[in-house]
């Protein structure tokens, strides 16, 4: 008997059931048996095993393979949010060889055997060395009552074996040894070891003996990922529900895994340039009197920044596409009265619309039959903010189209430069699984599903339905979206920020990993609460974290502080009375001297690097190349490379140490294959290294790569405050190519592409540069600094000449925007 003195539940297997007899449920388990049929129609290879269970495999792109289960044998339509709908490839050839034990279908880039036995699965690389196999035959149990209730594939795991992946979760970033789930969550104040978190990436990379492969599981389902945390040589993949269905891709790098993980799934779009600058945020700047006048402190400090944004108390009783007219009186102002000083106004928009008929988006909802529905037909409401919520079903194209037109009045009328989707995992209060019960339905783009389906795609279906309708209102602005939640394939529509975090030193060295892991997810428009958003960091803290924000694709300050909600706060006057450390302020200047200039600093780093971020992104939007890279991916026969975690690759050329410790005095900073360059003196080091430095607070470690050319632009107040009239390019000696990217930082128009070859032999250096594309840059002079000259320097552009004795730290020299060769001679 149970406690609660009610009968056990009677569950048992179909197979020993009696008809005569009742049960409070049935299971079936589903196993594959022996392969009695195979066939090929359509490129795509199908097994038939006696117990009914089915097996499809096709190529769905170079070096991927496609992997689903039918547990009845029927492979009815599957749909999928996580596929990129532009996603277009031609199909390799491939060729299916029957052997004595299993079938092979053999492939260009690598091949799966098929065992005749159980349908366990086995693949191999392009020189036929086995990458991955399963341990176990795929398993699935459904029952008559609840469907299906489990699937899973186990792989065989091996000594030595890395994995990496999962987006942003906070174990460390070798997944050996740890399991996860991914269910997008609200996880306020999350720590190292909070799982599940906002997002829900079932994509992770496997790295045997220095060969890489990676495998997405293509449902959105909950599931669950075991890195052999039981020491079994097994990694386990189950899923509660859906279609059993997972792609492999083949390295041989990890580079080679992420390129084609972001081909199949999207790369993120090119973002407008002022995206790319300093953000500042807090939990809430109220009223507006306080916006406005932390946008006059910045311009006044000439500290950089390009964003100023709205939490939820900006909004009438938390109503979306409302605002507060007591507090906010000349809101419709607002967004151009900033623009004029160079910001752009960035509001939250959550997910939940307050029931009420009076409220005229909710009643448009209603009427028009756009809310979440339970299963009975109800309306399903949820508590959140405004009170009990409607939530739309970004699942439906009608209702992703109508949502798209509410950001008109805010987006074309007012010019409010970008919107903040939070909330949208989606989240519920009072109730511990914190969301929608799984019987909310969904129209799940035609094909009905409930809510245990579409919960972790929910937010990244917002985030689209918000883009897309950014958009469509104006094609000549790309789109600024910030979510919370979301899902493999998310990174098409909207930038993310590793959420709630804490003002602590263990955060900083979280958000690092977390922003590294992001990356190699697919998500690299990514970044943190730069300072914490719970609690108040120290200068020291809050500098170190700006630091390294600096190198992260988003660069945001945001803050929970004092709060001071809207509606209760009946004194708007005492609001605007509290001083700096009653509201517990994190601008930048809020911690005094010498803390504001570092800060300043480390923005105006920023600032200058933009040319390199903003060309990593074109080149990320090409190719489907991380931003941020941990060691790993720099160097996967490395040791070294594969346990540090805390440095990482920015963009192609330079590698970042950021200082993660208080108090931290000097570091070892270990330098990988190649020749390195000290950034701010152009010191060489050659790779295979660790070098010992110091790390006073007001520099970020930083190293270049040799052959390679870092774009730098003057500091600005905000992106395009004015012409640039020259551009200054650091030049480090060696032997490489380097890019740089430019357009009108916002549009959709032409592009200039330059590339730099270097090239070094013996006393010769010899820059080439190439340009491809109509768009013409305003400078008409680039300020070269040359790194890694000896004396006695000889140089030649065209026809003029320089001749330089002493290089000192390094050689500067302007030549025209139009120079094509530069040859030197280094004595």
């Amino acid at each position: 008997m149970k406690k609660n003195n009610q009968p056990k539940e009677s569950v048992i297997s179909i197979s020993a059931g009696d008809i005569t007899k009742r049960h409070d449920d049935v299971f079936i388990e589903h196993l594959p048996g022996k392969i009695i049929g195979h066939q090929v129609a359509e490129k795509k290879y199908f097994f038939q095993s006696n117990s009914k269970v089915a097996l499809m495999i096709e190529l769905a792109g170079e070096g991927i393979f496609k992997i689903r289960y039918a547990n009845d044998g029927i492979f009815t339509p599957n749909f999928s949010y996580a596929i990129d709908p532009n996603y277009e490839t031609t199909i390799p050839a491939s060729t299916l060889v029957e052997k004595k034990s299993y079938f092979i279908i053999q492939s260009d880039a690598g091949s799966c055997r098929i065992s005749k036995k159980d349908m366990s699965l086995s693949f191999y690389d392009e020189e036929d060395k086995l990458l991955n196999k399963d341990a176990t035959p795929y398993y699935a149990k459904s029952t008559l009552k609840k469907g299906i209730t489990i699937q899973r594939i186990t792989k065989s795991v091996t000594k030595g074996e890395f994995f990496y992946g999962l987006g942003d979760k906070t174990g460390a970033p070798n997944l050996r040894g740890q399991k996860y789930e991914n269910w997008t969550t609200d996880s306020f104040a999350y720590g190292a070891g909070t799982d599940p978190i906002y997002r829900s990436i079932p994509f992770y990379y496997g790295l045997k003996n220095g060969q890489a492969y990676g495998l997405f599981l293509d449902n959105s389902n909950r599931s669950f990922f075991d890195f052999d945390s039981k020491k079994k040589g097994e990694l386990t993949i189950e899923t509660d529900g859906g279609v059993m269905q997972y792609y492999f891709f083949f390295g041989p790098s990890l580079l080679d895994v992420s390129e084609k993980y972001m081909t199949l799934t999207g790369a993120a779009p090119l973002p407008p340039m002022w995206s790319l600058g300093f953000h500042q945020c807090r939990w809430s700047y109220f009223p507006e009197q306080r916006a406005r006048t932390v946008a006059a402190e910045f311009r006044k400090r000439k500290i950089p920044c390009d964003a100023i944004y709205l939490d939820i108390d900006y909004m009438d009783k938390y109503k979306c596409f409302t605002w507060n007219e007591r507090a906010f009186p000349k809101f419709e102002r607002l967004p151009k009265d900033l623009a004029k000083a160079g910001f752009k106004l960035i509001v939250m928009i959550d997910p939940g619309l307050k029931a009420d008929t009076d409220y005229p988006i909710f009643e448009e909802a209603l009427r028009n039959d756009y809310l979440c529905k339970r299963s009975d037909g109800t309306l399903y409401k949820g508590p959140v903010w405004p009170g009990l919520c409607g939530f739309p079903d970004f699942t439906h194209p009608e209702v992703r189209n109508w949502w798209g037109q509410q950001y008109h009045h805010f987006y074309k009328t007012l010019g409010i430069g970008g919107f903040w989707n939070d909330m949208n995992e989606p989240a519920v209060f009072y109730i511990n699984n914190k969301t929608m019960p799984n019987d909310v339905l969904h129209d799940h783009d035609g094909f009905p599903t409930n809510h245990k389906n579409a919960h972790n795609i929910y937010g990244m279906q917002m985030a689209r339905a918000s883009y897309e309708g950014l958009l469509d209102l104006d094609k000549n602005r790309r789109p600024f979206l910030l979510g919370r939640a979301t899902f493999s394939g998310g990174q098409r529509y909207s930038a993310i920020w590793t959420g709630d975090n804490v003002a602590n030193w263990a955060h900083l060295k979280l958000a690092n990993r977390q922003v590294q892991r992001l990356n190699i997810s697919g998500f690299v428009f990514s970044g943190s609460d730069i300072g914490g958003f719970v609690d108040v960091p120290s200068g020291e803290l809050f500098v170190r974290w700006l630091q390294l924000g600096a190198f992260h694709p988003f660069y945001r300050v945001h803050s929970m502080g004092n709060n001071i909600e809207g509606d209760a706060a009946a004194d708007l006057e005492k609001v605007l009375k509290m001083d700096a450390l009653e509201r517990k302020d994190q601008e930048p200047w809020s911690y005094g001297e010498p803390y504001t200039q570092l800060a300043k600093e480390a923005i105006e780093l920023r600032y200058r690097l933009l040319p390199y971020l903003y060309t990593a992104f074109w080149k990320h939007q090409h190719t489907g190349s991380p931003i941020v890279l941990p060691m790993s991916f720099y160097d996967q026969t490395d040791p070294n490379c594969l346990k540090n975690n805390d440095q990482f690759i920015y963009g192609n050329d330079l590698l970042i140490a950021p200082v993660l410790r208080k108090g931290q005095k000097t570091m070892s900073v270990y330098l990988p294959k190649g020749t390195w360059f000290d950034f701010y003196t152009g010191k060489k080091y050659e790779g295979k290294q660790s070098v010992r430095i110091k790390t006073s607070l007001d520099t970020i470690p930083i190293f270049a790569k040799a052959g390679s050319v870092i774009p730098e632009y003057p500091v600005m107040q905000f992106t395009g405050e004015f012409p640039i009239e020259i551009l200054t390019v650091k030049v480090f000696v060696g032997n490489g190519v380097s890019l740089l990217y430019e357009d009108t930082g916002d549009g959709y128009g032409d592009g200039l592409l330059q590339q730099f070859y270097l090239s070094e032999n013996g006393n010769k250096f010899l820059i080439t540069r190439k340009q491809k594309g109509k768009f013409k840059p305003a400078y008409k002079l680039i300020k070269m600094q040359i790194f890694g000259l000896s004396k006695n320097v000889k140089i030649k552009v065209g026809a003029k000449k320089w001749a330089f004795e002493d290089t000192n730290q390094y050689i500067e020299l302007m030549v025209p925007s139009s120079f094509k060769k530069i040859n030197i001679t280094n004595q």
